[in-house]
């Protein structure tokens, strides 16, 4: 029964639970039963408390037996990204400076599942600070792919999409900064949405680059990451940046088709660098749009070759502030041993932080650095501008853009972590949806012949999230890629 259960899609669980045909305790003990079962291999997984699993599940089970009004995820199990605080668990984003961490307040979107009658199953692992494409920079462990446990999962929010993948939660967060939610969920072969820069709530979320990070749901399927969204969005005072606009009845919508769609195809995302069995797979998705009435028009996104550059320069530029609290006096790990002031900085950041934030942070002083500001800082902030004025004319002639989300399937573990440049480009479809701060999803388009998922990557103008997953649904309703599921999977 327990196999059954977790092979169940979020709409048909919630379903099961309202109808008393199933029960919370039973749903979350078989998704724990599979994290047991499965993550000493996998890695999705940091911190997992049973008993506390249980203990709010049971009391789902009471209230709903009371008649309370208990919300719409009542009773379903949901994972979170390690660097998403929730009161009275760990929070160390996956690294070594916040080993011991445990937040006294919950984020908004935490606060919002609970709300919903969530139950909040573990803490899922990710790359360090967020800051990786592979799900390699834990400081913790890797997290391995569950299509083959030689590969990469991808990043940052690894242990959120194999738990899903992998069906040890029905549905998880993630957070987005360059593709950290629809790079892993393209190479894992489930749904993976990034929304509207300022339609989620960042209070509470642990900050890597804050004016490009946005949380939003993984899901075996679209209707799941509609439930998920609609759950989590919304105005919250405590973020400056989070937009005070109604949240849509998404999950009601979702099934609507659309008349009269307009797909943009950009011709430089399908250059030299694509993998062509990746390619041949988004073609395939775009003929089947193409087979429902829908108009496929080549649009152009110029500036997006600097794309890389432009994110590299804004991101670890907010990343080299965002993590200089992190001193051993403030915030974080301190050294055991040191001598003056500066030398327990030194030591405490140095053990603190794998080579990675290193990396970034030491890119970001450099660019803000005295005599460099100007000259690569505040010309990225230009090229930014540049970027979201090319979405912007897309989208006066198309309703949503079609593309990749990554240029070649899952690479293998160890592949490019000495070669931190290729590592970067794993994101070169994903990125400019962040720049200019609009909602992008991935959705399952095929599979490469060694067996590997291949994803497609849907973008629509800012706040259209509805569009977005209705256009989505169309592709899943008539291809049956969402519902299949890794070999290894108990």
């Amino acid at each position: 029964m327990s196999s059954q259960i977790t092979a169940l899609p979020l709409s048909s669980l919630v379903r099961q639970l309202q109808a008393g045909e199933i029960r919370s305790v039973e749903t979350t003990t078989a998704f724990l039963d599979s994290i047991q079962a499965q993550d000493s291999t996998l890695g999705a997984f940091v911190h997992v408390d049973r008993e506390y699993a249980l203990k709010q599940a049971a009391e789902i089970d009471a209230r709903r037996a009371s008649g309370d009004d208990i919300g719409p995820l009542a009773g379903v199990p949901v994972a979170v990204k390690d660097v998403i605080c929730e009161r009275g668990q760990p929070a160390t984003c996956a690294s070594k400076m916040l080993k011991g961490f445990i937040p006294p307040y919950d984020a908004t979107v935490v606060t919002n599942l609970k709300r919903a009658g969530a139950v909040l199953i573990g803490r899922t692992n990710m790359d360090e600070f967020a800051m990786g494409s592979s799900g390699e920079n834990s400081a913790v462990f890797p997290t391995r792919n569950p299509w083959d446990t030689e590969r990469i999962p991808g990043g940052s929010s690894s242990g959120s999409a194999v738990a899903v993948a992998a069906r040890m939660a029905p549905v998880s967060l993630g957070s987005d900064t360059g593709g950290s939610i629809r790079q892993p969920a393209g190479l894992c072969g489930i749904v993976g949405l990034k929304p509207t820069y300022g339609r989620v709530s960042r209070y509470g979320l642990i900050a890597y680059a804050s004016s490009l990070d946005q949380i939003g749901p993984f899901a075996t399927d679209v209707a799941g990451a509609a439930l998920l969204l609609e759950a989590i969005a919304g105005h919250d005072e405590r973020d400056s940046t989070s937009v005070n606009r109604p949240v849509p009845n998404y999950s009601a919508t979702v099934d609507q088709p659309l008349a009269g769609l307009r797909i943009g195809v950009p011709v430089e995302h399908f250059a030299e660098g694509l993998d062509p069995e990746v390619e041949q797979a988004v073609r395939n998705a775009l003929n089947v749009y193409k087979s429902l009435g829908a108009e496929l028009k080549d649009v152009h996104l110029p500036h997006s070759k600097y794309a890389i550059a432009t994110y590299y320069l804004i991101a670890t530029s907010e990343a080299s502030s965002n993590l200089a609290r992190y001193d051993g006096v403030h915030y974080g790990h301190r050294a055991g041993e040191f001598g003056s002031l500066v030398e327990m900085y030194e030591a405490s950041r140095g053990e603190g932080f794998g080579d990675e934030v290193k990396r970034r942070i030491m890119l970001g002083v450099f660019a803000l650095s005295a005599g460099y500001a100007d000259k690569y800082y505040t010309k990225a902030l230009q090229v930014r501008r540049l970027i979201r004025s090319d979405f912007d004319m897309a989208f006066q002639g198309v309703d949503v853009i079609a593309g990749p989300v990554t240029p070649t399937a899952a690479f293998k573990l160890g592949e490019k972590t000495s070669d931190p440049l290729s590592m970067y480009l794993s994101d070169i479809y994903t990125i400019s949806a962040n720049l200019a701060g609009i909602p992008g999803i991935s959705i399952p388009c095929g599979f490469t012949q060694a067996g590997l998922p291949i994803g497609l990557q849907l973008q629509a103008a800012p706040f259209e999230e509805e569009r977005l997953l209705r256009v989505a649904r169309m592709h899943e309703r008539e291809t049956d890629w969402h519902s299949r599921v890794p070999a290894q999977v108990k």
